[in-house]
């Protein structure tokens, strides 16, 4: 395995940074195996790129489909590495990861951080790059597609190209020659407008909700002092303490009932006697 230093080129060729530190923003470029990503890394790195190219032997031909790309003699193993500054307040630092399958455990590190991405594709195999289309958006990174325009690939509109990778409208999809360096900084280019729009949407997404709530409460009724009062609530009674011993319930007196006054009525036997007196025979003085 061969590993390449970073080492810094004459300064004529770097920009000029400004007094101030420039923020520095991480960006993945990815894509399928031979798709052209440490080509493109280095072709717009302002250092010497980072490399770690391995020689490809015999034991790979039965799991790496070299079919369409039968001049490449290496391949990248762990990441590649450049940079690239676009102001005194910007830095951009490229990551490459690999294509190939058995090295995409590397790509759950190299996205730790990363503000963005480039997915590289051919269209020859354009299917190598699904896995990384799904792969940054399962964990919601903005990325651009960039079409790398090999000499022997077919020239499809990128109408079609969009519908193949089944993208959304708002994923910007583009053109490159990833040995160019003018190509390949428009892709940058293409890539921070996206992520400057996309930080806009976000911004106008929440000062609609910070004003959303006022502007509701402005169409309905004012509100008055004495309806923000709480309901009032009914006295609460004490509980019993069940260390007092409760007083036992007197049971109900059982007082006799009262006597009537006696009737001033004449016994009935008077009174049948009085009835009859008038009746009763003279007696006879035979």
């Amino acid at each position: 395995m061969q590993y390449e230093h970073s080492e810094t080129r004459p300064p004529s060729s770097a920009p000029t940074v400004g007094s101030g530190a420039p923020q520095p923003v991480k960006i993945l470029v990815a894509g399928g195996f031979g798709v052209g990503k440490t080509t493109m890394v280095g072709a717009i790195s302002e250092i010497e790129p980072l490399t770690t190219e391995a020689t490809m032997t015999a034991y790979s031909e039965s799991v790496d489909d070299t079919s369409k790309i039968d001049r490449k003699t290496s391949t990248t193993v762990a990441m590649d590495f450049g940079r690239i500054t676009i102001d005194s307040e910007l830095i951009l630092y490229l990551f490459g990861t690999p294509g190939q399958e058995r090295f995409w455990f590397m790509w759950d590190d190299l996205v730790d951080g990363a503000l963005g991405a480039v997915v590289l594709l051919d269209t020859r195999r354009i299917q190598d790059c699904f896995a990384a289309i799904d792969f940054f958006e399962s964990r919601g990174v903005p990325f651009v597609a960039a079409v790398n325009q090999f000499d022997d690939a077919g020239s499809y509109s990128l109408e079609v190209v969009r519908e193949a990778l089944a993208l959304s409208e708002h994923v910007p999809l583009v053109r490159a020659d990833a040995r160019s360096r003018e190509s390949v900084k428009m892709v940058l280019v293409a890539l921070l407008e996206h992520l400057m729009r996309r930080a806009m949407d976000d911004q106008r997404s929440a000062r609609r909700a910070l004003t959303r709530p006022a502007r509701r409460y402005e169409a309905e009724a004012p509100l008055v002092v004495e309806d923000l009062k709480p309901p009032e609530e009914p006295p609460l009674e004490p509980e019993p303490d069940p260390d007092v011993d409760e007083a036992p319930e007197e049971p109900p007196s059982e007082e006799p009932p009262p006597e009537e006054p006696p009737s001033e009525e004449p016994p009935a036997e008077d009174w049948e006697d009085s009835d009859r007196g008038d009746e009763r025979e003279p007696e006879s003085f035979l």
